[in-house]
């Protein structure tokens, strides 16, 4: 009986020790509602004929999928206009796609936070209203996603930005690069920092920001 408690005992200590070190990066769903978005998102309907990129590793398929019933005519909207425009001569700024009220933003930009910007608290953001839709076409762009376990909203919402910023551990912070071929999805629950310098010997690239509509 004594060596069965110890036991449990042990059990006990690892599976408490095993949850410390974990981190929240997104939400999490049932396993059945998982497979079924995965299987949605291999699948390809959700593309219109879009072939240039997929949803990179990190992106949340469930709120994708979610996203997608609930809206399906803007995303398609978006999905052709990346289709059939040349993303890499279209000129800088603001392009409406037409038929909706989106806007995609052509930024030639480059990553500018650094390791010592993550220290300090820098970057960080979520929105409420909208879904940030990033695609690289020139480039790589360093993302980190922000552990809600352990970081602490410092802004509250800032209704007139759609936006919450947060004091977070650096340590912490999932960090991933996208590049051409791959697009990034930010949901409301995909607390996130954008534009994090990489190894790269060149930090200038070009990506294309849209916000789309998150339904409730």
């Amino acid at each position: 009986m004594m060596k069965l408690r110890m036991v449990l005992a042990a059990l006990l200590m690892a599976a408490f020790a095993m949850n410390a070190g974990a981190q929240t990066y997104t939400n999490e769903y049932s396993k059945e509602l998982v497979k079924l978005a995965n299987k949605w998102a291999k699948k390809g309907e959700w593309r219109n004929g879009f072939v240039k990129a997929s949803p990179a590793e990190q992106v949340n398929l469930v709120e994708f999928y979610l996203q997608y019933q609930k809206n399906p005519q803007e995303w398609k909207a978006l999905f052709k206009w990346l289709q059939t425009n040349d993303l890499l001569a279209v000129p800088g700024g603001r392009i409406p796609i037409e038929g909706t009220d989106l806007t995609v933003s052509v930024e030639d930009s480059e990553n500018w936070c650094s390791e010592q910007d993550l220290a300090n608290g820098k970057g960080s953001e979520s929105h409420e209203r909208k879904i940030d839709f990033m695609y690289v076409v020139k480039g790589t762009e360093g993302f980190a996603k922000i552990d809600h376990d352990s970081a602490k909203d410092k802004t509250g919402y800032m209704a007139e930005k759609d936006r919450h910023e947060y004091e977070f551990d650096a340590a912490k912070l999932q960090r991933f690069e996208s590049v051409p071929g791959t697009f990034v999805l930010m949901f409301p629950c995909d607390w996130h920092i954008a534009k994090v310098k990489t190894k790269a010997d060149s930090q200038k690239l070009r990506v294309l920001v849209i916000k789309v509509n998150y339904k409730l």
